[in-house]
């Protein structure tokens, strides 16, 4: 693979400041990694390389003349296939769109992006409608872990983080309604944030309301952090948006977390955990302590809300086939489809019952981190699992919420969440580490991130080339 691909975005802006790289070279070296590696994991379902290098071309112009337009000039950059790009389809995994229609709007991340003049690569892939904690739909087929292939890269924003693990650009942009950033990341090896909710735009509106947040999926905490300098700032075309932020994501992110108060709860009171997942994890807040912080192993107080969040997400599911005819739910993902006939006829007590658990949860978890800066759980209580299944084979439930218990109350509080790399299984599969803070402590998140990064080490070594299988 060429080293030009493993860079991270932040070591690409000095290359192109100094004049050691250039855009070009950078954006040709992440089109190599899509056309050696993309036949194998699919994490893309459309890829505009002539239309990046024309970009690039650009880029580095600007750069040569001292003016490059913002922070992201010139970084090879892809999209997940959910977010409106100006003049590409955006299908979102299914059957029901027609790819033949005009596409003149941006969402705000995407406008973000193309106002700083990053170079934009193509669409990733996602399950239909980002419905599900894997990557797989009718219309594109299934998505590989840069790991081993033949397992699942997890979901929603799967193409996306398969992309930014393999070289296919240093970052991408991808949604989390219930862990879609963060469930891919723990499975391999990346990294993600899932912000508050508001302070990354979003526009259309999600179908699942005030769950979906928009997140950066990099493979250092820094890179996150720049990517949040980009993407953040108010469109009055999200009505939840929240102001733009003062100042940079990346100030301060090296203050560490001495004195800060941390819980630690390996399973929020109601997860199980694969005991290689829990050593893992465990030794990861051990490392906390190390750098200063007080570390306290408690449960936050809180019950599996997963019945609420059920009512939630399927009822914004059902209400998004709506607009596409009576016999949409006989074209879409079965899973989809099984799911909402079981949870898609709500009243509107029941909905408003969720709700009220909702605000509930976001009242105790506005309490606990009254005492505790943050939270730290796993990600994921188990690793990667075989691709084109939506949960492990003899799983007890089919509702991808079953193996992911730790991400989605936390769509559901709107606080940020970011999930890192905390080492492997003895079969070599990521593990991730969840890193939770109140509403609007971004910035304490990533500096916890960054602290843990450094000290773990990983973040100063390059990942893994996928393992070609037999």
């Amino acid at each position: 693979m060429n080293d030009l691909a493993q860079l991270t975005a932040l070591e690409l802006r000095d290359g192109y400041r100094t004049g050691a790289i250039s855009p070009v070279e950078a954006t040709r070296a992440a089109l190599e990694a899509i056309e050696e590696w993309d036949p194998e994991v699919n994490a893309f379902v459309a890829v505009h390389a002539d239309e990046a290098l024309g970009q690039a071309v650009e880029s580095e112009q600007r750069w040569r003349d001292g003016a490059p337009l913002g922070l992201g000039d010139g970084i090879p950059t892809s999209i997940k296939d959910i977010f409106y790009t100006r003049g590409w389809p955006t299908l979102r995994g299914t059957r029901l769109i027609d790819a033949d229609r005009p596409w003149e709007e941006d969402a705000p991340c995407v406008a973000r992006l193309r106002e700083t003049g990053a170079v934009f690569l193509g669409k990733t892939t996602t399950p239909e409608f980002a419905w599900k904690g894997v990557t797989d739909s009718l219309r594109h087929g299934s998505t590989g872990n840069p790991r081993a292939p033949r397992l699942t890269s997890g979901g929603s924003s799967g193409g996306s983080a398969t992309a930014v693990g393999l070289g296919m650009g240093p970052w991408s942009m991808g949604t989390d309604g219930g862990g879609s950033v963060r469930i891919p990341a723990a499975f391999t090896g990346t990294v993600a944030l899932k912000p508050t909710y508001g302070l990354v735009p979003m526009f259309p509106a999600s179908p699942f309301g005030t769950l979906a947040h928009a997140g950066p999926m990099t493979r250092t905490v820094a890179d996150s952090a720049l990517l949040l300098d980009v993407v953040t700032g108010y469109d009055p075309r999200d009505w939840s948006a929240l102001p733009t932020p003062s100042g940079s994501f990346l100030d301060g992110l090296h203050d560490g977390v001495r004195g800060l108060r941390i819980a630690f709860s390996p399973t929020l009171g109601f997860g199980t955990n694969d005991p290689e997942i829990d050593r893992l994890v465990r030794a990861a807040a051990a490392t906390f302590e190390g750098l200063g912080a007080i570390v306290e192993e408690v449960d936050p107080g809180i019950t599996d809300p997963v019945e609420a969040f059920h009512v939630l997400w399927f009822a914004g599911a059902a209400k998004v086939l709506e607009g596409y005819g009576p016999r949409a739910a006989e074209q879409v993902d079965p899973g989809l489809r099984a799911s909402i006939e079981e949870q898609g006829h709500i009243s509107a007590s029941e909905f408003l019952d969720a709700t009220a658990v909702r605000m509930d949860l976001g009242v105790r978890m506005g309490l606990f981190h009254e005492t505790y800066d943050l939270l730290l759980t796993p990600t994921l209580p188990l690793p990667a699992f075989p691709r084109g299944r939506d949960v492990p084979e003899g799983w007890s439930s089919r509702h991808w919420t079953s193996w992911t218990p730790y991400t989605y109350p936390f769509n559901m509080t709107q606080q940020p969440a970011m999930s890192v790399p905390c080492g492997f299984t003895e079969e070599g599969l990521p593990a991730g580490l969840q890193i939770i803070g109140p509403r609007h402590a971004d910035r304490t998140v990533l500096r916890a991130a960054q602290a843990y990064e450094t000290a773990a080490a990983w973040g100063t070594e390059r990942p893994a080339a996928l393992v070609r299988e037999s």
